[in-house]
């Protein structure tokens, strides 16, 4: 069974996708300029792909850095516990910085970036979202980009995973609920 065979639909095609992230880029540019020199901050491992594509549509200077945060470990459902894996190497002080997710569900794991990075004093701090999922959110976070929101499924492809496998579709699909059980 290849990995085409696991999804039983695709929630946003490729097309699509690439459009929405090149539109965003679009939006991002007219904020920012080559002397806000920005630092955007991907968080890992999701957004890696949506990240890659999105600053090659970007017009002006900036500066790329990472963050690994713990939430789901190999399941569907976030666990509820926050952990930074790894932290920016760069200091944020007096930074504009643009955080670049993958998607929001509840809230809760946005919610402690936003808190852990606002605490290092950053010029300005702004969220960007390839996906939202409002239906699920526990806590409101201020999304200052957002890609597509989405209904209440568990999504693979485009960076996002189950138990690390589907990272690499070039598409936002629902796996089959037997692959997923």
């Amino acid at each position: 069974m290849g990995l085409y065979d696991d999804v039983a639909k695709i929630l946003i095609p490729e097309d699509v996708l690439q459009a929405r992230v090149r539109s965003l880029a679009e939006e991002i540019n007219h904020l920012y300029r080559d002397d806000d020199f920005p630092l955007l901050v991907c968080i890992l491992k999701g957004a890696f792909v949506f990240l890659a594509d999105l600053t090659r549509h970007l017009n002006f200077r900036h500066e790329v850095d990472f963050m690994v945060i713990s939430s789901y470990g190999s399941g569907t459902v976030s666990s509820g516990v926050v952990r930074i894996l790894l932290d920016l190497e760069r200091n944020i002080e007096g930074r504009h910085v643009l955080v670049v997710e993958d998607i929001i569900d509840t809230g809760r794991t946005m919610d402690y970036i936003i808190r852990n990075l606002r605490t290092r004093h950053p010029n300005s701090l702004r969220i960007c979202t390839l996906l939202s999922k409002p239906s699920r959110r526990e806590i409101d976070v201020p999304l200052d980009f957002v890609g597509f929101e989405i209904p209440d499924e568990f999504v693979v492809g485009y960076g996002l995973d189950f138990a690390e496998a589907y990272r690499n579709l070039p598409f936002i699909g629902v796996l089959k609920p037997e692959v997923v059980r």
